[in-house]
């Protein structure tokens, strides 16, 4: 981010992150509403029993979820390539991705095949929608280096509608409570509520995921963490010893399974069938086609089983070039970031704990932060710190 694009505004708002999001209700999701999800009991469930399974159908009452438009399929079409990108840690796993889900992955694709056949109206409705709005969220989160597949959490948040609002008061396409959207910089009051605007709150929820991934390390549990709040996966975390969705999966609430569910099987439709959208795929459709046999990936990215992000955190070489710092207030790591000309990934990775001490000042347990920086930028990091701790990102700049 240019420096020249941060701008000085008042003091951050200290709502407490973990509990703005958590509990948020089900209302303005249509396709992750609470269902209960099929038992995992086999790994041959997709050939043996595919019809056993059950997809989530919620409608929230402000939207419209029957598509106007029935397409019929043609006989053979081919499966569409992923857009996602090629870099590093923004990798996200559809159904069929073998090196990821293992022997879960039978079941990823069997849960895809009836979520689709049931919403497949409603498939095609997110399809026209999606030509406006997912370039708004595309060109966001390219800049703020999110993977591109997190825009279907849109989908399955609010059905890409701006006005969508849950029982409990979460508004928006991507269904911010107030609490969270003020601390992402979102403007919310009586008067201007800015969860409604598809760019600013784009840029709010791109800053959002951000922080869980910093905090999680894998985007499938920031999907979790978005739905429940981080707390209950990190609970999950601590009681597995792992980081991956199945091995902590029968203890997140069912609403937060589903989500989780409800959104693999929207990126996999979207992503690489999106060629069938509008009407239920024809039966002699082979679902295993979708399947990437182990270390062969379509675009060349490797799958990898996340580690437990609660354990060696940083290499030796990373602890040798670390210094910790104090600041009294909280601030923003893109800021911190930009100030200092590092990378914002590798700061956000650095101070994975650093949204968790946003609760503890909050309640008055702790009276300053606690923040990793690279030792050589610790004299400018001194020379900036009042900028840093009263400065926070212009959403507007990235419009």
């Amino acid at each position: 981010m240019s420096f020249k694009k941060i701008v000085c505004v008042a003091a951050m708002h200290l709502p407490m992150l973990a509990m703005a999001q958590q509990g948020k209700g089900t209302a303005g999701k249509p396709l992750a509403e609470a269902t209960e999800m099929p038992a995992l009991t086999s790994e041959a469930l997709l050939a043996k029993k595919p019809e056993g399974l059950v997809a989530a159908t919620g409608k929230p009452t402000t939207v419209s979820t029957k598509a106007e438009v029935v397409v019929t399929p043609q006989a053979a079409r081919k499966l569409t390539d992923r857009s996602r990108k090629a870099t590093g840690d923004q990798y996200i796993p559809l159904a069929g991705e073998i090196d990821y889900f293992g022997k879960n992955n039978d079941y990823i694709l069997a849960y895809t095949k009836n979520y689709y056949q049931k919403n497949f109206r409603h498939f095609a409705t997110m399809q026209q929608r999606g030509q406006k709005y997912f370039k708004v969220i595309d060109r966001t989160f390219d800049k703020r280096e999110v993977p591109l597949e997190m825009k279907y959490l849109s989908v399955i948040e609010s059905a890409l509608t701006n006005k969508a609002l849950s029982k409990v008061g979460a508004l928006g396409p991507w269904q911010f409570m107030p609490g969270t959207g003020q601390f992402m910089g979102l403007v919310v009051n009586e008067r201007v509520d800015e969860r409604t605007d598809w760019n600013k709150s784009t840029n709010a929820a791109a800053k959002y995921v951000n922080y869980l991934y910093d905090m999680l390390g894998d985007w499938l549990l920031v999907v979790a963490a978005y739905n429940s709040g981080p707390k209950p996966v990190l609970s999950a975390i601590k009681k597995t010893g792992n980081a991956d969705f199945f091995a902590i999966k029968k203890y997140l609430p069912a609403e937060t399974q589903n989500h989780v569910m409800a959104f693999v099987a929207t990126a996999t439709v979207m992503e690489r069938m999106n060629d069938y959208i509008g009407a239920p795929v024809p039966a002699d459709f082979d679902w295993k086609s979708l399947n990437i046999q182990p270390g062969k990936s379509s675009d060349g990215i490797t799958p990898v089983k996340p580690k437990n992000p609660l354990l060696l955190r940083f290499s030796e070489d990373e602890l040798k070039g670390m210094a910790i710092v104090k600041v009294n207030n909280p601030i923003d790591l893109d800021v911190l970031a930009s100030t200092l000309g590092e990378d914002r990934r590798k700061i956000g990775r650095w101070n994975f704990d650093y949204y968790q001490s946003l609760d503890a000042f909050k309640s008055g347990t702790a009276k300053n932060f606690l923040v990793r920086i690279p030792k050589d930028k610790l004299e400018l990091f001194l020379e900036k710190k009042g900028f840093i701790e009263k400065h926070k990102v212009d959403l507007n700049a990235f419009e």
